[in-house]
């Protein structure tokens, strides 16, 4: 029996009742079971951590002694038990160590898929589909309106322009993501790096990830030749850059954030509404189970055929 008490969304995050864990907490918990290490998911000062390798070193390095106060390391579909629930990671495509979380208890299986896509990206690990009683998904995309373009037409886009590129994008999971698809869609672009992304692209180097060449930022370089991609976090991205004379875009799926970019750049690391439904069909769960954005129009699409409970 589907238990609807679960999972409860509260101000912390989502709770799980049976096994006294939180899933992505946004405040330091006792046991935090962690999806992956974007800031928004991953945050420090929590007792336990149950994570994959690769989200503990992210964590690690960015919150350094703060990180937790202790890490259990899981591979993927290793079986452990948080009181009376066995868990298990599933690979989510979304950032490398990334993860879904199967939950199962007294015979039922709840899934939280975390953040994921389904789109190809050789610096991940890739989406993997099993199936569950109860569906517990991102919904960040969840709009008919919204369908990602293929990443390959985006990507060639750069090729329009000899001049050089600012190209914003988050440090984390979605720069690696770029720099690789640079190296393979753009070959004649130079890439030049901002230092904050050096320390996460070590990790994943690491971690037997290779991305192709790219260089620390030189500002010489940058005002004396062309056909160079910057490669920068927001915070820069957004300030005045004026003297480095750049085609400024921004690699992201939402569509109010291209308006001023001089190039649009159409890169999401989340599901879109098709690979949503895509994952439902696969899934094939008896209950779909809404968080991280809006179910509304999953439920106003699946009606009385499937039930969709929002979460937040």
């Amino acid at each position: 029996m589907i238990l609807t008490d679960f999972l409860v969304q509260s101000p912390v995050g989502l709770y799980c009742v049976y096994g006294d864990f939180y899933l992505d907490p946004k405040v330091p918990v006792k046991t935090a079971v962690i999806s992956h290490a974007h800031g928004d998911h991953a945050f420090p000062g929590n007792g336990s951590v149950y994570c994959t390798k690769a989200t503990s070193l992210f964590m690690k390095h960015r919150y350094r002694d703060n990180a937790a106060k202790q890490f259990f390391r899981m591979d993927y579909k290793a079986n452990f038990k948080i009181k009376d629930v066995e868990l298990s990671f599933i690979p989510a495509g979304h950032m490398l160590g990334s993860a879904q979380v199967m939950m199962t208890y007294q015979g039922v299986k709840y899934l939280y898929t975390g953040d994921f896509k389904l789109q190809e990206d050789a610096t991940c690990e890739p989406f993997e589909f099993v199936k569950a009683d109860v569906l517990i998904t991102e919904t960040t995309f969840a709009n008919p309106e919204t369908q990602h373009p293929l990443t390959a037409g985006e990507m060639i886009k750069l090729n329009a322009t000899a001049a050089n590129v600012m190209l914003g994008a988050y440090v984390l999971g979605k720069s690696q993501r770029l720099i690789h698809l640079i190296n393979q869609y753009c070959p004649d672009k130079r890439i030049l790096i901002h230092h904050s992304v050096l320390p996460f692209l070590r990790i994943y180097e690491q971690e037997g990830v290779n991305f192709g060449p790219y260089e620390l930022f030189d500002k010489k370089v940058m005002k004396s030749q062309g056909n160079i991609i910057y490669l920068v976090p927001p915070i820069v991205y957004n300030s005045n850059v004026k003297t480095l004379n750049v085609v400024k875009v921004f690699a992201t799926g939402w569509k109010d954030l291209q308006r001023a970019n001089q190039i649009q750049l159409y890169v999401s690391d989340h599901a879109d509404w098709l690979d949503i439904i895509l994952t439902i069909s696969k899934v094939a769960p008896s209950q779909v189970w809404t968080t991280h954005g809006s179910g509304h129009a999953l439920k106003a699409h699946f009606g009385d055929q499937l039930m969709v409970k929002m979460l937040n």
